[in-house]
């Protein structure tokens, strides 16, 4: 197995001992503490960093490393244990901490783990803060202090404390949907989602003998991919039906995505996840919508429905969560199943998405199978084509020339809208490679885009 090393302003990621090693673990996270305590009296923070992780198998040992380098630094650490990523950064502003830490690879195999980064609003790291943070690491910057100075350890769960702002929401009803009497099915692909997803439906109304679990001992032994896309959730498509139940649920590993399966025993795309949160959330607000320029264009059609506005930044989480605070979102999200709740925090968070979806379904009374209908269809196609040694830089310029007539945005690479479809064209930062997302009517559609813009690239660094 080739080492495997990916580092970048949002976290480091790796192949647990083929890059991702506790040497690594220590030099990241000894930079991280560093740069940490040297904006805690800026901002006015406790010198407190939570550490939170999801059921990898390697989980534990590097929460481990992780939490002693920090303490080794003169932090306090507060460990949160096994925990959701959007748990962690509710925690870190209830406790005032100075930053969190998240030991999870998202949807990467069981083999990976990483450090994911978060400043004193619980947001992952913005360029320039994640510019510095690499910075000390790059010039070796850490601190061990005296053995009188190290930093404190102690034990905490947050889960309680997320699920109690969510139903404390003003929209949410537990006693409405109670009376629903739901029948969901999850597939926590044995990690952390496997213990807060049954905490929050029960919280919500849902009756234990009414919850179905798939793979929600969190083991860390994943039962299948972990990303929630269809090929991966076919035994839990099947279940939906089978029970006839009213709802089927898939998360990742560290709980930031939402995939639905509809009543019908129908997966809608992670693509229409934030579109559903949105149709509920105009129903009973307004104001605009955020996200990134590869997500389909089903959350325009439904704003427009609403007499909403939706805005659209680069791709990143953090790059929506800035067009969100720019425009004042009353909702946000990004097109891999991720909703981003600004009452509740700036990150993505399924278990806020799962809410979201049951009160919807209590309010309108029908099944989702109903609402889907409703909503607009639209097929992604996802490529990437190599490009060598030329500059993807001057393939996208020259592309932007060649289409400068139509209406286009190069905030992040170049979108191009057309009047039924759209391609977007991004520079990869780990491969000669431009990736091609095309969004049509259907597949061969879509398809056909990406094939023709890949055939065009090709041209374009032949001509450069």
């Amino acid at each position: 197995m080739a080492e495997t090393l990916i580092v970048s302003i949002s976290g480091i990621r790796g192949i647990f001992g083929k890059g991702l090693t506790p040497a690594i673990l220590v030099k990241y996270s000894g930079a991280y503490g560093a740069w940490c305590r040297s904006r805690a009296v800026a901002k006015g923070k406790a010198e407190t960093v939570v550490v939170g992780r999801d059921a990898r198998v390697t989980g534990r040992l590097c929460a481990s490393i992780v939490s002693s380098t920090l303490q080794s630094a003169g932090l306090n650490v507060i460990d949160a244990g096994l925990a959701t990523t959007p748990t962690v950064e509710m925690a870190v502003f209830e406790t005032n901490s100075i930053g969190g830490i998240v030991l999870s690879a998202s949807h990467n195999p069981a083999e990976w783990n990483a450090l994911k980064l978060f400043n004193e609003k619980g947001e992952f790291l913005d360029a320039e803060e994640g510019e510095e943070m690499l910075s000390f690491a790059e010039r070796g910057e850490s601190e061990t202090v005296a053995y009188d100075e190290i930093g404190t350890y102690e034990q905490r769960d947050f889960l309680d404390y997320h699920i109690r702002r969510i139903l404390d929401l003003d929209f949410i009803d537990a006693e409405a949907i109670r009376a629903r009497d739901f029948k969901v099915v999850i597939d926590a692909v044995n990690s952390v989602g496997g213990i807060a997803l049954p905490a929050l439906l029960e919280e919500l109304g849902v009756r234990p003998d009414r919850i179905v679990c798939l793979h929600c001992e969190p083991t860390g032994q994943f039962a299948h991919p972990a990303e929630p896309l269809p090929d991966n959730l076919k035994e839990l498509t099947s279940r939906v039906k089978a029970e006839g139940a009213d709802l089927g649920i898939a998360v990742d590993p560290d709980v930031d995505r939402l995939a639905l399966v509809a009543d019908d025993g129908r997966y809608l795309s992670e693509e229409l996840t934030q579109v559903v949160a949105a149709d509920f959330m105009w129903r009973i607000r307004t104001g605009p919508f955020a996200t990134n320029l590869s997500s389909s264009r089903a959350i325009d059609d439904v704003a427009a429905r609403h007499g909403q506005q939706v805005f659209r930044s680069a791709v990143g989480e953090i790059n929506v969560v800035k067009k969100m605070q720019e425009v004042n979102a009353v909702l946000g999200g990004e097109g891999n199943g991720g909703v981003i709740l600004p009452d509740l925090h700036y990150g993505r968070d399924a278990l806020a998405g799962a809410a979201i979806v049951l009160q919807h379904l209590t309010n309108e009374r029908r099944p989702l199978s109903s609402l889907r209908a409703e909503l607009p269809t639209y097929t992604i196609s996802k490529n990437k084509t190599p490009i060598g040694n030329v500059d993807p830089d001057s393939v996208l310029r020259l592309m932007a020339e060649r289409y400068r007539d139509h209406d286009i945005d190069v905030t992040d690479g170049l979108k191009i809208n057309f009047s039924d479809e759209w391609v977007h064209l991004r520079k990869s930062n780990t491969e000669p490679i431009i990736r091609i997302y095309s969004e049509s009517g259907n597949q061969a559609r879509a398809d056909a885009l990406s094939r023709r813009f890949m055939e065009e690239l090709q041209d374009a660094t032949v001509e450069i």
